[in-house]
């Protein structure tokens, strides 16, 4: 049942515990078993003596089933209910996991990968919907970040599992598969608390990514920093001549840095009126930290320093950026800008790396930190002018 809460001000509020579990540990489930099978799959392919272009290309799916998902969830929840359709994204996605043990042919795979990410694309946007519906406005940035916290740990879990698993037999597959399902149980104990949407949005979905600016350029920033610097950043070390080992510790600093920051990001937000300065103040430190890689790269203790405090700023742009799209946004309305919200991340996963291999070609090494500080600059821009114009919704 839900609880009440008393914040500073003495405003009651009741914590919404079953929705709140049942979308965070849905999802969890499901950044486990993504970050188990992205490694897999890879590993797999090379194994089969596949060409790296054809193994990027069916990579790329990901990215193209979420921008074509996106549009369609919120209409699918409309008619047959947040819940429901959250329970069948998760068959799809566990059946389609287990499918690639069993899909031979290379030409199978693309399908699969269409279908396993495109259901997930369905869960990210409905479990985020439900969280920001079910979350107390004076606690959603506490609540979304202990939401992303958790995503990160799931996302970190699953190289970890792979690592303990390998990639021959179907047990890594089964095990992905079985921990998708068991997102079954939450959403099945809390569907009766799932929001019910009664009306379609009033606005074209594309509409939807303009309608909030500040939270949809955000979380295309962080999609395209995130991807672009994690599969760009080990070459980049490596020319600077950091060994394989030390390059994996910076990553893996910066993922400390994702984890640690959330909840204090979000509970800072929760205090603010308006989170678009505190957006804007993140972009302009990743902008600073951006810049100064190639100055710090030489002295790695300092260099790890920066990454954590970095790697902090990035997914704060995520966990702020959905608190605010909640803060202005209800109903219908939510739930289509949450859908654009990760069409917009879709699309940062498919920009960034793209933007950011072509900078290091073009302007050598130093060009992965100008990449990198191009798309924060972007935002600085989006986020500062909306604050200039002031900007009531965006």
């Amino acid at each position: 049942m839900p609880q009440p809460t008393t914040d500073s001000n003495g405003f009651v509020e009741k914590i919404h515990w079953p929705s709140l579990v049942a979308a965070t540990s849905a999802i969890s489930a499901v950044g486990i078993a993504i970050g188990l099978g992205l490694p897999l799959l890879s590993i797999i392919l090379e194994k089969r003596g596949i060409p790296s272009t054809l193994i990027g290309l069916n990579a790329a799916m990901a990215g193209i089933a979420s921008m074509l998902a996106a549009p369609i969830t919120t209409k699918f929840a409309h008619r047959f209910g947040v819940a429901r359709t959250m329970m069948v994204a998760v068959m799809i996605s566990a059946l389609s996991a287990i499918g690639f043990y069993f899909a031979e042919a290379l030409w199978m795979w693309f399908p699969l990968r269409f279908t396993f990410h495109g259901a997930t694309t369905t869960l990210f946007i409905l479990s985020e919907f439900w969280i920001n519906e079910a979350a107390p406005p004076r606690r959603r940035g506490l609540v979304l970040g202990i939401y992303a916290t958790v995503l990160a740990v799931g996302f970190a879990l699953g190289p970890l599992l792979f690592s303990l698993l390998g990639s021959d037999g179907i047990l890594p597959f089964t095990v992905g598969a079985g921990i998708i399902m068991l997102a079954l149980i939450p959403i099945f104990i809390a569907r009766n608390e799932s929001p019910v949407l009664e009306s379609k949005p009033d606005r074209n979905f594309f509409h939807y990514i303009f309608l909030v600016p500040t939270a949809t350029a955000a979380v295309f920033a962080f999609g395209a920093v995130s991807a672009g610097g994690l599969s760009l950043f080990p070459i980049y070390a490596l020319r600077e001549q950091l060994s394989e080992s030390q390059a994996a510790v910076l990553l893996t600093v910066m993922g400390i840095g994702n984890m640690a920051f959330q909840i204090p990001l979000g509970l800072y937000s929760d205090k603010l009126k308006d989170r678009r300065p505190l957006l804007a103040g993140m972009a302009v430190l990743g902008v600073l930290g951006s810049l100064a890689l190639p100055y710090l790269i030489e002295h790695w203790l300092l260099m790890a320093v920066i990454l954590f405090f970095w790697g902090g700023c990035v997914s704060g742009l995520y966990t702020v950026g959905l608190a605010h799209l909640g803060a202005r946004l209800s109903g219908p309305d939510l739930a289509a800008a949450n859908a654009a919200f990760i069409f917009c991340y879709a699309v940062g996963t498919v920009a960034g790396p793209q933007a950011v291999g072509a900078a290091m070609d073009v302007g050598g090494n130093d060009g992965f930190a100008w990449a990198l500080a191009g798309f924060f600059g972007f935002y600085v821009v989006v986020s500062v002018g909306r604050v200039l114009f002031r900007s009531n919704r965006g």
